[in-house]
């Protein structure tokens, strides 16, 4: 865990999930115990390890290894991984010191010898699987690979701050979300952070509040009929070869005109969970983070079916410049690298832009669809104001088809005036929302837009 403590959690809870992770972490603490006994007291005899547990049907942990068909390496890595996080303490064998050099021995593994918890490594996770066996060794590196279900379905990374760091003395890690997943049975749901530069988003609003007009509904009911009937376009009707799962939608248009708004109802009426994702945050001035950070979202996309949305992606086709200096060149790596991995992204991926003409027109055969976004008019306008209005208390003064008809207002700057106008009536001490109250709102709204009508 990066700050070094352990997650809070009761593996004797009962739940399924958290007795099989505590069933693996005691078959882990046998094998470490077996592994220093034979190290120290009879290193050239054959280590027999103690056979892991019958992974338990029905919990997370069981299902992750039953579906990627883990072997006992893999599960014994994985064990490893989690450990830190919820038993640190069965790790501390491993804080042994060779007495005839004074310091850690080697063949271990692990981070300082100053660290309060220790950190396995990928030696480490070497050393429990094969001793000092260097083929048994050699053939272990595999697990490590970048398409190993390790990698692909579990989440088990190595990482370092320190660029000279060996390949394998790297520490083990394992996010936070993916602990907390196999001991509770939820879906992984990382939080927003630097190193994981997207936030889920969800809408109280359902599909009959997207108010737009009818050849829009119809591009987004392609998409969703592509979401739901891809199995049999690809496998029943023969084209696999041709395609890919993934789908990709430019989504343009001016601000407020409910592209975000459509990605969140996507997933809703889906049942997938929508990511946007922070453009800002994915250039890093770190080389190579942008690749990890990025690797792990679309990696947690293809796992959990998200869908992904890029907003304001006029930022990711800008940062294609002329290279003049090395930061260019850095930059212009790692959008390539992006706009590889949404091409290769077998989810949906929408990239959304207030201005379609920024977009570079070579980009447009990665599309499978364009769809763009426009101010309603006024029967949509009044169709708005009233779904947004449906309970809110009105004086009688209030006429909302006169509103809608005299402001060209778009769907979100209509929502602000409704909530500015009910913040304004209750601060006079009023039960109702008057007239005065939506013209104050409204004359405040046209301000922000630069606009005084």
């Amino acid at each position: 865990m990066d700050d070094g403590r352990e997650l809070s959690l009761s593996l004797d809870s009962g739940t399924p999930h958290a007795v099989a992770v505590a069933a693996e972490l005691t078959w882990l603490a046998q094998v470490i115990d077996a592994r220093l006994t034979h190290f120290f007291d009879a290193p050239e005899s054959a280590c027999d390890l103690p056979p892991a547990p019958q992974a338990l049907v029905g919990s997370a942990l069981g299902d992750l290894i039953a579906e990627n068909d883990l072997d006992i390496g893999a599960r014994l890595v994985l064990a490893l991984a989690i450990a830190p996080h919820v038993n640190s303490a069965i790790l501390d064998p491993f804080f042994v010191k060779n007495s005839a050099i004074d310091r850690a021995f080697s063949q271990f593994g692990g981070t300082g010898a100053t660290a309060t918890t220790f950190q396995p490594t990928a030696e480490t996770a070497l050393f429990l699987l094969a001793g000092a066996d260097t083929t048994a060794r050699i053939a272990a590196m595999s697990m490590f690979d970048a398409d190993h279900p390790l990698r692909r379905k579990a989440g088990v990374t190595l990482s370092t701050t320190n660029p000279d760091t060996p390949a394998f003395g790297q520490i083990l890690t394992l996010p936070v979300h993916r602990i907390v997943a196999l001991c509770d049975g939820a879906a992984p749901r990382p939080d927003y952070s630097p190193s994981f530069p997207a936030q889920r988003l969800t809408t109280a609003l359902d599909w009959s509040d997207l108010v737009l007009p009818s050849d829009l509904h119809h591009a987004l009911g392609h998409i969703l009929a592509w979401l739901e009937n891809r199995d049999k376009i690809l496998s029943d009707w023969g084209l696999h070869r041709q395609f890919g799962r993934g789908f990709k939608a430019l989504f343009h248009g001016p601000p407020g005109t409910g592209k975000t708004l459509t990605a969140s109802l996507l997933g809703k009426r889906t049942g997938m969970d929508v990511y946007r994702v922070d453009l800002s945050m994915v250039v890093s001035k770190y080389i190579g983070e942008t690749e990890k950070n990025l690797g792990l979202v679309f990696d947690l996309a293809a796992e959990r079916e998200w869908i992904l949305f890029f907003d304001e992606a006029d930022a990711l086709f800008s940062a294609r410049n002329a290279t003049t200096t090395s930061n260019d060149r850095y930059a212009n790596q790692e959008v390539a690298y992006l706009l590889q991995r949404i091409e290769e992204c077998e989810s949906l991926v929408i990239l959304a832009t207030n201005l379609r003409s920024n977009i570079d027109e070579a980009f447009f055969r990665r599309f499978q669809m364009s769809v763009g976004f426009v101010k309603p008019d006024a029967s949509q306008r009044l169709q708005i104001w009233s779904n947004v209005l449906a309970e809110v208390p009105l004086a009688e003064d209030v006429e909302v088809a006169a509103m809608a008809k005299k402001h060209a207002l778009v769907g979100g700057a209509i929502s602000n005036v409704v909530r500015t106008a009910a913040i304004t009536a209750l601060r006079r001490g009023q039960s109702q929302v008057a007239a005065e109250d939506f013209d104050h709102a409204i004359a405040t709204e046209l301000r922000k837009e630069g606009r005084t009508t």
